[in-house]
């Protein structure tokens, strides 16, 4: 299955409390569930006004149906091609 990054712009994510993110990522789930098990949201990192989050689905209009079902921002959608990590090297 497929695995995406998507590039959300949210202006003062990296000062949201942790309650604020509690009910954003209750959100995404809740969403999640009523989509079904073919999109899978892995983790997500929060920068100064940015939210970098890896899923896995089928495609990008699954990814994109749920960020406007949840009400979050999906500015870039992108299709990871390859995962490279330090054991790369070796």
């Amino acid at each position: 299955m497929p695995k995406f990054v998507i590039e959300r712009e949210i202006a003062g994510a990296g000062k949201l409390r942790a309650a604020e993110l509690k009910a954003i990522s209750q959100k995404s789930c809740g969403v999640l569930n009523q989509m079904g098990p073919r999109i899978q949201w892995i983790q997500s990192f929060v920068t100064g006004d940015k939210m970098y989050c890896v899923y896995i689905a089928p495609d990008e209009k699954s990814v994109r149906e749920h960020a406007e079902k949840g009400g979050f921002p999906a500015n870039r959608v992108s299709a990871i091609s390859t995962i490279i990590d330090p054991t790369t090297a070796e």
